[in-house]
């Protein structure tokens, strides 16, 4: 196997916070985005699940590429709407439509909503895609828990981190610093519990090279 680790992804935001996970947990291999590894096609997210989108995308790359391809699929889930955004937050109310307004138009949702019925998660799956055809995947899934703020909050993460509270912390993951939200968020847990997967897959195919 190719020690480089493609993540299906084109957010360098993204892509600098899972390099930072990987070297806390100790997987220091080459991770590149996408753009950087020279595929800039975009796979059609069909799922119904974040299991299914996740797998689609990292298998397209994977196969594109004949690298381990990584690919996570995220959303918000609010109980009191339905859990949506859910599969479709990134395309909820539209794909250009920006955050910003994607958030206030939440917060009007839940006007007057009491903080009983506020729950709220973020959801991150990772599905990590293994050469030579893809067909062999590792998944993992974790969210984090938590309450929709009254306005919005922070200026740092992205997407609708800026009113999802955490009560742990008493503040939105907007407000976190990346350490923190590192240490807490769905997709450092998704993440870091890839890690040992992969680890285990590598230290396999090393030893078999070496028999």
């Amino acid at each position: 196997m190719d020690m480089k680790i493609i993540f299906a992804t084109k957010n360098q935001s993204k892509i600098r916070e899972i390099r930072e996970i990987m070297e806390e947990e100790g997987l220091n291999i080459n991770l590149v985005s996408m753009e950087e590894a020279g595929y800039t096609f975009d796979t059609p997210e069909t799922g119904a699940t974040f299991e299914e989108n996740a797998v689609i995308k990292a298998r397209a790359v994977c196969v594109a590429s004949g690298c381990i391809a990584l690919a996570d699929d995220s959303g918000f889930e609010v109980d009191f709407l339905n859990k949506n955004p859910g599969v479709d937050s990134a395309n909820y109310m539209g794909r250009e439509t920006p955050y910003l307004v994607r958030n206030n138009h939440i917060l009007d949702l839940m006007k007057n909503v009491p903080t009983d019925s506020r729950t709220a998660r973020f959801v991150c799956v990772i599905a990590a895609a293994l050469p030579p055809n893809g067909e062999e995947v590792l998944l993992t899934r974790a969210t984090i828990e938590g309450l929709v703020a009254d306005k919005v909050f922070g200026e740092n993460g992205f997407g609708y981190d800026p009113i999802f509270y955490f009560p742990e912390k008493g503040k939105t993951t907007a407000e976190m610093t990346m350490e923190e939200k590192n240490a807490v968020s769905h997709r450092g847990k998704a993440l870091r519990l890839m890690c040992k997967k992969l680890m285990e897959v590598l230290r396999t195919n090393h030893e078999s090279k070496l028999k």
